[in-house]
């Protein structure tokens, strides 16, 4: 399993990336992904966010998390590397709008980060929120690996 992860020099001070490394490791193995996985964490800023938004989701606003993931024809045509890691994508997640959203939410910045790196793997991992039920479903394992992840610091 392989997990890199970026964060944006003006928030090197802020973000522990060996952390988030744990939580995307921990999401992982908690939906038994397997071993040979590969995926990109990136802490960036408001612009940086409000940029790929645009462009990808057609939404000229920042957000808090995007996920590029590999959709099924995409990972079927994709050569497997040497080292037979699959990749499952990248995961971007706005540091600032993780900061507002954990003043509005009362909690630790840290604690909206973790939510926002397990939301991003969910993605990758086929998980989606475009329906309430497909919102609910993801929302409900999102809780549960939380749990789990605040239980290991606990």
């Amino acid at each position: 399993m392989e997990i890199n992860v970026t964060i944006d020099p003006d928030f090197a001070d802020e973000v522990d990336a060996v952390r988030l490394e744990e939580i995307a490791r921990r999401t992982l193995l908690l939906e038994d992904s397997g071993e040979a996985v590969e995926l990109g964490l990136v802490v960036t800023g408001q612009e940086q966010i409000q940029a790929l938004n645009r462009e990808y989701r057609g939404k000229d606003r920042p957000t808090d998390v995007i996920a590029f993931y590999m959709t099924a024809g995409e990972a079927d045509d994709f050569v497997v590397p040497p080292d037979g890691l699959r990749h499952l994508g990248e995961v971007v997640i706005s540091y600032p709008q993780a900061i507002i959203q954990a003043v509005d939410e009362g909690h630790a910045i840290m604690r909206e980060v973790t939510i926002l790196v397990i939301h991003g793997v969910l993605h990758l991992l086929g998980y989606d929120d475009e329906t309430p039920e497909l919102k609910q479903r993801m929302s409900a394992r999102e809780q549960a690996i939380l749990a789990d992840i605040e239980g290991d610091t606990a």
